[in-house]
């Protein structure tokens, strides 16, 4: 019997680092036609644009990247160059393929990006804040890895906003001044075409600088 491709709703309920590397395994090579197309998949566009109209530049750091859309995206508003990390190598290969990035990463974000500090002047995310993926503990992450005054353009499933702490997260990075400028515009993750229970969802893109 022909194993069934994986979907949203297996990606929506991982919890560890070994789950996540091989649902993607599974899914890296049907994953831009069968989810992306087939489900008119509108955030990696939605989160560049935003990232580019705040006046976000490269170098660029894609956390999260996946098969590449978002840097795919980027560059094709000629915001270059952009490195690619993700925790899953086969997704990675995917996104190589688009010719998008400089460089690609594998790593975990909770551990840590093997870059030196300070090394991009723009950091994106395109739905890796979402259900079974990723929360706020990772942004000192990210923030470690910007120079001062980058931009940042995540986008956040804005069911798992509050639930998840992301507010409070956001609260406190913004009194501390280690950003700036915290804006959240709501955008559908899905165009017209989609289908099945997500298909209404939208996501906070958080556009911020670090100070």
């Amino acid at each position: 019997m022909k194993k069934q491709a994986p979907g949203l709703s297996d990606a929506y309920t991982l919890s560890t680092p070994e789950e996540s590397r091989r649902l993607y395994a599974d899914w890296a090579g049907t994953y831009d036609q069968d989810f992306a197309a087939g489900q008119d998949y509108l955030l990696p566009a939605q989160t560049a644009k935003a990232f580019a109209a705040a006046g976000g530049e490269g170098p660029v750091l894609d956390a999260g990247a996946g098969t590449g859309l978002c840097g795919q995206a980027l560059r094709a508003l000629g915001i270059e160059p952009v490195d690619a990390t993700d925790i899953s190598a086969a997704m990675l290969a995917e996104a190589l393929r688009k010719d998008a990035y400089r460089d690609v990463i594998e790593a975990d974000l909770k551990e840590g990006i093997p870059v030196p500090r300070g090394s991009y002047r723009g950091v994106v995310s395109s739905g890796t804040f979402t259900h079974g993926h990723l929360g706020p503990e990772v942004l000192p992450a990210l923030l470690r890895v910007a120079a001062a005054d980058a931009w940042f353009a995540l986008s956040v499933n804005a069911k798992l906003y509050e639930k998840a702490g992301f507010a409070g997260a956001f609260d406190r990075l913004l009194s501390g001044q280690w950003i700036r400028n915290l804006t959240l515009p709501e955008v559908q993750i899905y165009g017209l075409g989609a289908t099945g229970a997500h298909k209404n969802d939208t996501a906070l893109i958080t556009l911020f600088q670090k100070v």
